[in-house]
């Protein structure tokens, strides 16, 4: 993976990430993990689904996967997801809604486009996040809980929605595991926004449009690693909308494919029990996607 040459002043770090076509379509932008920087808090992935147009007849299908150590967020801005896991949960998401599902000791999940959406095509626009879960709690019983009608506060040109955390006297219901930040930002043209300077590390990534950040541009599709400590103001000419995230670092991971851990014995666990079926099953799903067979390699994430 590349960063764009053209540097943020500030010591601030740009991220580009690449586009993958996945087929029908269906294109997704991975910011995290990059070669340049591992995580950004607690979130160890960082996915762009779309925007696309899923074609009438087809729609996702991402097949019954396993997780350990860490929690997936699901957020979108178009279209639908309907999310079926191994604890018996079958819940649709929808835009400005959230699914937080915590994989903690092990937990199996499918993502598919429900089925009255299909015959005749739909859009999908969202983000999916992985948040490392803290030693004392990577082993924690599974969990699903999905939230809407997250806090909100519009004030000059600029809607606030919480996603995870506290943040501008908001909290979110959204249960967490350790100090962490996640809010979609709209801004109308002309209009300014300071990121609080509270959380240890914070990120930028923006989603429509373009917004100025310490002198430069950062375009859609593009993620800004913010320098520690001060308060970093956000100016946009036109409309945009962009994420803010990050939070309290966990420390020292492993990741490979699905799996993150602390400890390295626990993902070449985790791997040999999906490969001998030893993971509990997705009621109503008959179909899985098999172990990765590329060498195991976990990434280590400081």
């Amino acid at each position: 993976m590349a960063t764009n040459p053209s540097a943020i002043p500030g010591g601030h770090l740009r991220i580009v990430p690449p586009l993958r076509d996945l087929g029908e379509g269906f294109v997704v932008r991975r910011a995290l993990p990059h070669a340049t920087r591992r995580s950004v808090g607690p979130f160890v992935f960082f996915d762009q689904m779309g925007p696309a147009q899923l074609v009438a007849g087809k729609g996702l299908d991402v097949r019954p996967h396993p997780h350990i150590g860490l929690a997936t967020v699901t957020y979108l801005f178009e279209g639908e997801i309907l999310h079926r896991d191994s604890l018996g949960t079958v819940q649709p998401i929808r835009p400005g809604e959230v699914n937080w599902m915590t994989a903690g000791c092990g937990i199996v999940h499918s993502e598919r486009t429900p089925p009255e959406l299909r015959a005749g095509g739909s859009r999908l626009f969202g983000l999916q996040t992985w948040i490392a879960l803290p030693e004392a709690d990577e082993e924690a019983a599974p969990g699903f809980s999905h939230h809407a009608g997250l806090p909100l506060i519009e004030e000059n040109g600029v809607a606030v929605t919480l996603i995870l955390g506290d943040l501008l006297g908001m909290s979110s219901p959204v249960p967490i595991f350790s100090p962490t930040f996640y809010a979609d930002v709209a801004m109308l043209a002309g209009r300014r926004f300071a990121v609080p300077a509270r959380h240890e590390e914070r990120g930028v990534y923006v989603i429509e449009g373009e917004v100025r950040i310490a002198g430069g541009t950062l375009a859609a599709g593009e993620m800004l690693v913010l320098e520690t400590a001060s308060e970093v103001a956000i100016e946009s000419d036109a409309a945009a909308r962009l994420v803010i995230f990050g939070g309290a670092p966990v420390g020292r991971r492993h990741v490979w494919w699905n799996f993150v851990s602390s400890r390295r014995e626990r993902i070449e666990q985790a791997a040999a029990d999906w490969k001998a079926g030893r993971f509990p099953s997705v009621p109503g799903e008959t179909e899985f996607i098999p172990l990765p067979e590329r060498e195991f390699k976990p990434v280590d994430y400081p």
